[in-house]
Order: C-alpha cells, then sequence, then structure tokens
C-alpha cells in the first residue's frame, strides 16, 4: 500500500503529461501557419524562380517577428532574401512585395571576397574580415559613398551580423556583378562583404527597399540561430494582425 501510494505520488508530482487541449492547439496552430507560408509561397510562384519554400518561411517568419517588435516600417510590406546557399551564377536575390503578393524583382547579389568563389562558405561578423554575414538586417539610409548611391543595412543577430554599420555593410551597385563577369570569370565578382548589385538595377534595389524593410541572407548553418525564426511568435502575431478584416488562415491575404 505504501508503495502504491509513492508511485501515485511521484506520477503526479513529476510525470504530469501536457493537456490534450493544449498539445492540439499547438499542432492547430503550427498546422495553419504551415498552409498559410504555402498559400502566399505559392500565390507568388515563387518555386518558378527557384527560391526553396525552407528558406521562405524563415525569411517570412523573421519578417513577422521584426514587425511585432515595431522596428519594421507600418506602412511597407517589402521583404528581401539572398539566398546564399545557392553559386553567385544564379540569380538568388529575391524583393518581394508581401501585400501586393508580387515579385519585384529577382537578381544576382555578391557576397564578400573571402566568403568563397563561386559560392560563400565563410562568414564573420569581424571588421576587415572581407567575409559576408549570415541573418536579418533592417534596410535603413540612403547615402552617397565611394561606390556611389548606397544604403546602409543595420544587423539584428547578434554575433552573426551586428557589426554590419560598423563594417560599412551596404547595399551598392557594381559592375561585377553582372552576366559579362560570369562570361569572364564563371563567376560574380566578390564584395568586401556587401550584398553587391547589378549597378544598372541598384536605384531600383535601393529606392524599392530603403526604409526599415527586412533583408535575411540565408545560409544553411546548424550555428546559426536568431531569435526572429520563432515560429509560434510569428503565427501569433500573423493571425491576430490580420483578425482586423480576416483572419490570414481563411484567405492568406496579408494587409501590412
Amino acid at each position: 500500500m505504501l508503495a502504491l501510494s509513492l508511485s501515485l505520488s511521484i506520477f503526479n508530482g513529476t510525470h504530469r503529461e501536457p493537456s490534450a487541449p493544449a498539445i492540439v492547439e499547438k499542432i492547430t496552430e503550427d498546422s495553419l501557419y504551415d498552409n498559410h507560408v504555402n498559400n502566399i509561397y505559392n500565390e507568388i510562384n515563387l518555386e518558378y524562380t527557384g527560391l526553396s519554400r525552407s528558406v521562405f518561411e524563415k525569411a517570412l517568419t523573421g519578417f513577422y517577428n521584426l514587425k511585432k517588435s515595431g522596428q519594421v516600417s507600418e506602412d511597407k510590406s517589402i521583404l528581401s532574401i539572398a539566398d546564399f546557399d545557392k553559386n553567385s551564377t544564379e540569380k538568388r536575390l529575391w524583393i518581394i512585395d508581401l501585400n501586393k503578393k508580387k515579385l519585384i524583382l529577382n537578381t544576382w547579389v555578391a557576397h564578400g571576397q573571402r566568403s568563397g568563389a563561386d559560392k560563400a562558405t565563410r562568414f564573420s561578423n569581424s571588421n576587415d574580415s572581407f567575409q559576408s554575414s549570415i541573418g536579418f538586417y533592417l534596410t535603413a539610409e540612403i547615402y552617397r559613398g565611394q561606390h556611389g548611391r548606397s544604403l546602409r543595412l543595420d544587423g539584428m543577430d547578434e554575433g552573426f551580423n551586428s557589426n554590419a554599420r560598423r563594417r560599412s555593410i551596404v547595399v551598392h551597385g557594381a559592375d561585377y556583378v553582372s552576366q559579362g563577369t560570369i562570361n569572364a570569370l564563371g563567376r560574380l565578382g566578390r564584395s568586401q562583404g556587401c550584398p553587391a548589385v547589378p549597378s544598372e538595377l541598384s536605384d531600383l534595389v535601393i529606392n524599392t527597399i530603403e526604409g526599415k524593410t527586412v533583408l535575411f541572407i540565408n545560409v544553411t548553418d546548424q550555428r546559426y540561430t536568431s531569435r526572429y525564426l520563432d515560429q509560434h511568435m510569428a503565427a501569433a502575431f500573423a493571425n491576430n494582425f490580420d483578425q482586423q478584416d480576416s483572419t490570414i488562415y481563411q484567405d492568406s491575404t496579408l494587409n501590412i
């Protein structure tokens, strides 16, 4: 009898299972968010442009969480994604208007000289590393520097890109980001760590993404972590935000 009493006491005190409604609620929310991401991804036809669904989900999750934190411009819904899992010869920069469900631009983007040749494999947050930095950025102010009209960036991931402004990591145009360079070298030219874009498109890129919009530079790296990749928080924010008109899971319409 004593043994049974102790057994029940241990079970009740240290092995309590989560309630069924809590489990169901989490599964339901995760499933709805997954469907929400799929709907946007498919509506913009991003698969056909070479942007993977998993990279888009990470970028969108970060967008929602940065929006939730109040750091993103209230009147803009621009999300930019650079996928450095891809070679430099591929058009690996996407600029997306989430409100209009529209792909604005898909083009080339350079990585840092010491990050690799055709493919970026090394990354740094240190000054004078001449390497790219991964993670979430907020675009900032336009200025004119040694590369002409350029756009400053603020890194949002401590330890991964938080020194971006100090390192002068900016968006700028470069002649070495071109088909001609690919034909000559078999790859794009490389920057000193900046996400450089084609010269002829630099004004369009800068004008579109300036002023506190989100840029996500993706690399599949187990060491990379970000508080902005919390899907549970992103799902809750996206759902609550859109309830002003209708739940996002009903029509996947983003009014951001």
